[in-house]
């Protein structure tokens, strides 16, 4: 091993060989820097969806802000990247994806609730047929020709036709009502209830549990009543409101 011609192959050998290692290392730190730049600008793509979603919801920017410090983007170089500047990018990567993570989770939080509250209002038609907005409040009573209160709407409908849950809830009153005739009555949280009249038939009993749009009953004419119609009333805490404005944004939804 002393002879110089065996030194120097040898030490070629070995310079060779360290310089595929250095080019292998470089080849893979100039991947791992292109996926690196990749992955931020989804990132900041990922930024720009959760405004929008976040203005849907009507999250405040403020309320974003607190999660979400800082914006990706495309990684931008005109030198290679070393290893200790690699890895502190992957670093602060992860912190930017748990970031985002957060934001995400707050925006799915949020879009539940409203899932949830919108399922417990009343704003789904419980008859697909026109109603007479202008049936609620005081009104000539068709029996008496006297002025009277009439607390909901009328929708004129055929007997037998369907009647639906205006929104999710518990059937809290099924009867046989002297003036409202077969009726029922859903709790649907919040002091908020609905109530359908003059039904021909009834398929749902007392602690029933009913999704919206689900088929509580048909329309009839039972009790106080001059002909097939569904008396539909809105009532919180057991006061009566007008059901027009539930109605009003049912009919929107319906015509998307």
């Amino acid at each position: 091993m002393r002879l110089p011609i065996l030194k120097s192959l040898l030490r070629a050998i070995q310079a060779e060989e360290t310089e595929q290692r250095d080019i292998m290392v470089r080849e893979n730190l100039n991947v791992m820097a292109i996926k690196l730049g990749q992955m931020q600008a989804q990132l900041s793509r990922l930024d720009t969806l959760g405004d929008r979603l976040s203005h849907s919801v009507g999250l405040k920017p403020q309320d974003m802000k607190q999660i979400v410090d800082g914006r990706g983007g495309p990684l931008v170089r005109e030198q290679p990247l070393t290893t200790p500047e690699l890895e502190q990018l992957l670093d602060a990567l992860a912190g930017q994806v748990e970031q985002r993570s957060d934001a995400m989770a707050l925006i799915e939080a949020q879009v539940l609730e409203d899932r949830i509250r919108r399922a417990m209002l009343p704003t789904t038609l419980p008859v697909v047929a026109n109603w007479n907005a202008s049936t609620y409040g005081w009104r000539i009573d068709p029996f008496t020709g006297h002025r009277a209160m009439h607390e909901g709407v009328d929708f004129s409908a055929p007997s037998g036709t369907s009647i639906f849950a205006a929104a999710a809830g518990v059937v809290i009153n099924v009867e046989q009502h002297p003036q409202y005739g077969n009726m029922v009555e859903i709790d649907h949280g919040n002091d908020i209830s609905t109530r359908y009249a003059h039904a021909s038939a009834v398929y749902v009993q007392n602690g029933a549990l009913v999704k919206r749009g689900q088929k509580i009953a048909a329309v009839g004419s039972t009790g106080r009543s001059t002909g097939p119609h569904l008396h539909f009333e809105v009532r919180v805490a057991g006061v009566a409101q007008n059901p027009n404005r539930f109605l009003q944004e049912a009919a929107r939804y319906a015509s998307r």
